[in-house]
């Protein structure tokens, strides 16, 4: 049951992540044709990545959980991610940029080897989950800490 749901959520993450221009869809059987295809709703997340090289390419899917009020260390991600709320809410603030608050529904988007000053709970009394999925073209761990150099979230 838990890897149905993890399969539909991450189809529905990827699908509902920022909305971006319509895009038409392929008929892989009639690909000659695909130009007069229409358009079926909005087109999945679209982000260009810096460039790898494909020869260790490898995707990821994690599901993060905070119980009410919960955090972690600063750290950061050598990959790519693209994140999709399950249940609750999720605040995030990578250094140099400002807090955001994504919502159950809600994706987002983070480059790599930004420093995660906070990623957190952003409620005091519901749990909060979301699937991470990361892209990478090396093995590496998913997450490194990041020394605290005195840069305080800010609201």
């Amino acid at each position: 049951m838990l890897r149905r749901l993890l399969l539909v959520a991450t189809i529905a993450g990827l699908a509902a992540c920022q909305r971006g221009p319509a895009a038409k869809t392929v008929d892989l059987v009639n690909e000659a044709h695909a130009e007069s295809v229409p358009a079926r709703g909005p087109a999945p997340y679209v982000h260009a990545l810096e460039p790898m090289d494909g020869s260790h390419l490898k995707v990821t899917l994690v599901e993060v959980r905070y119980g009410p009020g919960e955090s972690s260390k600063p750290h950061s991600h050598p990959c790519p991610v693209i994140g999709y709320v399950i249940e609750g809410a999720f605040r995030t603030q990578v250094r140099g940029e400002k807090q955001v608050v994504y919502t159950a529904g809600q994706s987002f988007y983070e480059a790599a080897n930004g420093a995660h000053v906070m990623s957190a709970n952003a409620s005091a009394d519901k749990p909060v989950r979301f699937l991470a999925y990361f892209t990478c073209d090396h093995d590496t761990p998913l997450m490194l800490p990041v020394p605290d150099s005195g840069h305080a979230a800010r609201p």
